[in-house]
């Protein structure tokens, strides 16, 4: 069963983190549970590894290095993501952007790749990236030690490592860690990518690959469930290990794992539904619209009441100059409403993301789900044709789905 829901599609479009840096012509963001995550790893460090490897460090030299420690491993992450949004324009795809989040990052592609062998080389080369990375930290390490005897032996031997060489000891094998991690076989981890482009090849229907790796993905996160809290209740699993803490853990990153194999899912049958449709196919062209001298009481009482409308255009000879929705009255006090006008309170055009009626459907998707609104207005040479909306989309999707069983109830 699928259940379609323009509030879950693309998990990762996180693009509403903040903004930190552009790089080769991608920009560079952080989702605020990046922070989180940020802020545990520095912590782990300075105050459980760091002085249990050196308990004569002081107290600036374990924070200072577990600062450099996470903000270097952040960075590896960032090249894991690169590589992939480096390929990928290599091979003709729009990568928008890049974000960093709890669980890693995200390479934001505005499409699906072309061929089952573009995604194969996108996927792999992230983890192939993490693990070149591990063995690089790894040879720093030994070269910082001046040997590399010191890296393989036990508390004591990496006790006697200097600053440098524990920041690098401790970088390589997580690195490693983590492109291994990566290339397990669950979508839409870049494993997962890498057996559905097998599947793809092979079938030749990107929609049933997605599929069958979403099922496998979704299997791998259940299993992560289990041991999860097996481990809670003192089951120890080899490299695993055990506890409440770890458990709990390994069990979120299944449910994650469950959720984001789900959607991946779910955006290639939306990207398949959408895909020969247009804008102009789904607006609406009987939209009320109000003038831009028009008082708030008026449009209050002769517009909004009666209607389940949400938004209206301001409209001068046909012309869109702007948006005004029920938010923008609910800020204005009732004894002004009659002497203030609409053209006061509207979001300006200059401000409002809007669409051509030539535009594929799926992309008036993205904007609306990216940027959480209800609504985009549809403009032609700068004349207003009408608004295409998040409900619009969500009804034409229950209609055309061949294989919705379930459907959740579209939301205004």
């Amino acid at each position: 069963m699928v259940q379609l829901s323009v509030d879950l599609i693309m998990i990762a479009n996180m693009s509403s983190g903040l903004k930190i840096a552009r790089l080769f012509g991608i920009d560079i963001r952080i989702n605020w549970s990046w922070i989180v995550i940020f802020v545990l790893v520095t912590w782990d460090l300075a105050v459980g590894v760091f002085p249990l490897l050196h308990p004569d460090w002081n107290f600036a030299l374990r924070w200072g290095l577990g600062l450099a420690a996470s903000l270097l491993f952040f960075g590896s992450v960032l090249a894991h993501e690169l590589a992939h949004s480096l390929v990928a324009k290599s091979r003709g795809l729009n990568v928008s952007e890049i974000t960093l989040f709890l669980f890693g990052g995200v390479s934001n592609l505005e499409e699906e790749p072309p061929t089952a062998e573009t995604e194969f080389l996108m996927a792999v080369v992230g983890p192939l990236t993490s693990i070149v990375l591990g063995f690089l930290f790894i040879g720093l390490a030994g070269a910082s030690a001046g040997t590399f005897a010191s890296l393989t032996g036990n508390l004591e031997s990496l006790a006697g490592l200097g600053p440098l060489a524990t920041l690098f000891v401790w970088l390589g094998p997580i690195n490693i860690i983590l492109g291994l991690f990566n290339l397990l076989p669950g979508f839409p981890l870049d494993g997962g990518r890498v057996f559905r482009s097998f599947l793809w090849a092979i079938t030749g229907n990107l929609q049933q690959a997605t599929k069958y790796a979403s099922w496998v993905g979704q299997g791998f996160g259940w299993l992560f469930i289990f041991m999860g809290v097996s481990m809670v209740f003192g089951v120890n699993f080899p490299f695993f290990g055990t506890g409440i803490f770890s458990g709990l853990w390994l069990a979120f990153i299944g449910w994650f794992l469950i959720e984001i194999a789900r959607e991946g899912y779910e955006q290639v049958m939306i990207e398949d539904v959408l895909k020969n449709t247009t804008v102009a196919v789904m607006m609406k062209t009987d939209i009320p619209s109000v003038g831009p001298e028009t008082t708030v009481e008026t449009l209050v009482h002769e517009h909004i009441l009666g209607t389940e409308q949400r938004a209206w255009p301001v409209v001068t000879n046909q012309h869109l100059a702007g948006l005004v929705c029920l938010d923008d009255v609910r800020k204005i006090s009732k004894d002004d409403w009659p002497r203030v006008t609409v053209n006061e309170i509207m979001t300006p055009l200059s401000q409002l993301r809007t669409v051509s009626p030539q535009k594929k459907a799926s992309e008036a998707l993205k904007i609306i789900a990216s940027e959480d609104i209800n609504q985009l207005p549809v403009l032609d040479q700068g004349k207003f044709l009408g608004l295409i909306s998040r409900r619009d989309i969500l009804l034409w999707l229950q209609v055309h789905s061949k294989d919705q069983q379930e459907l959740r109830e579209p939301k205004e």
